[in-house]
């Protein structure tokens, strides 16, 4: 469905996009880097407006968030698009292929939000949220405006500039942004965008909502010992509390790396864990995945796959009485 875009504007026959970095000068029927933003006719129009290819009710740790909601269960909802072009994209069949899609209306996405049993929110996941804005904007909006109790989840590379941005986070209570690298010339040549824009939508995100981050970490190419206590160091000097989740790469897409090696993996948890409180480890089996406190080491939230056991309701330890990052 078209829809009108925001944050444009009109040069002559081709429009200016604003929503990201990129900042794509379009002509008249093209489309802008995300492929979902056309140009018609002067007119800035979003191609993908309400029209979903992936629906699933997802525990909250899938995503992945690990200090929000733990154990919880949230309608996670998915477009097509996207404005990187990671070659190890995982769900590339969405992010840069046209699939089939159905439209749902934003009262439509929420009426289902709410006969959902268990359900906290939405979350906007599986291609990228950022590119979806005016569709993730009007729901989220109409879901806080009439059910507060309800969460809206991003899961976003955080490629978005910072004014479209501020007008969404008024109605986000959590974000999982992919921080890819640190790395410019991995995010230039690998993704298509550049790290510091990404840095930037971290640091102004971390001021307003619950956020967490997830690097995936690929074999050979921001696997170094350097880039990882890089980003750890990063994230630490904004708030030791930030949760990173540290993903191990298997090959996908137009990537046939060999996968990440365990060891990689285990010593990159070691290394980010002297800046950060909370580290975990994605795509490896029989690692441990559960909270504990960083000051007495009390298990807060053990974790076996997706099944979790939550030993605590409040923001304290219940054995030191140290404060702990996690949303209820």
């Amino acid at each position: 469905m078209l829809h009108e875009g925001l944050f444009y504007e009109k040069q002559n026959d081709r429009v200016k996009c604003m929503l990201c970095p990129h900042n794509c000068i379009i002509g008249d029927k093209k489309q802008g880097r995300c492929f979902v933003r056309t140009n018609e006719n002067g007119v800035l129009q979003a191609t993908n407006y309400g029209e979903i290819t992936s629906m699933a009710v997802d525990p909250v740790e899938k995503k992945p968030l690990y200090h929000f909601k733990p154990g919880r269960n949230i309608l996670s909802v998915g477009s097509f698009g996207c404005n990187f072009s990671c070659s190890f994209c995982q769900n590339y069949a969405i992010a840069q292929y046209r699939p089939k899609s159905e439209y749902v209306s934003p009262e439509k996405l929420i009426e289902a939000c709410l006969d959902i049993k268990d359900n906290i929110g939405i979350a906007f996941t599986y291609n990228e949220p950022s590119i979806w804005y005016e569709y993730v904007y009007e729901t989220s909006k109409k879901l806080k405006e009439n059910h507060p109790e309800f969460n809206v989840v991003l899961v976003t590379n955080g490629y978005i500039e910072v004014e479209p941005l501020q007008k969404l986070l008024s109605y986000v209570d959590a974000m999982n942004i992919d921080l890819k690298a640190f790395n410019p010339k991995y995010y230039k040549k690998v993704c298509g965008g550049d790290v510091e824009s990404v840095l930037k939508i971290i640091s102004e995100s971390v001021k307003k909502t619950h956020v967490e981050v997830t690097t995936l970490l690929v074999n050979g190419l921001n696997d170094s010992a350097l880039e990882v206590e890089s980003i750890a160091s990063y994230l630490g000097n904004l708030n030791r509390d930030i949760p990173l989740h540290l993903s191990r790469y298997f090959p996908t897409y137009k990537m046939d790396r060999p996968a990440t090696d365990i060891d990689v993996m285990v010593e990159s948890r070691k290394i980010a864990k002297k800046y950060l409180n909370y580290v975990y480890l994605g795509n490896v089996q029989g690692v441990d995945g559960s909270t504990y406190c960083p000051k007495c080491g009390e298990p807060l939230v053990e974790r076996t796959g997706y099944f979790t056991d939550v030993r605590m309701d409040s923001n304290k330890c219940p054995k030191c009485g140290f404060p702990i990052n996690i949303v209820f």
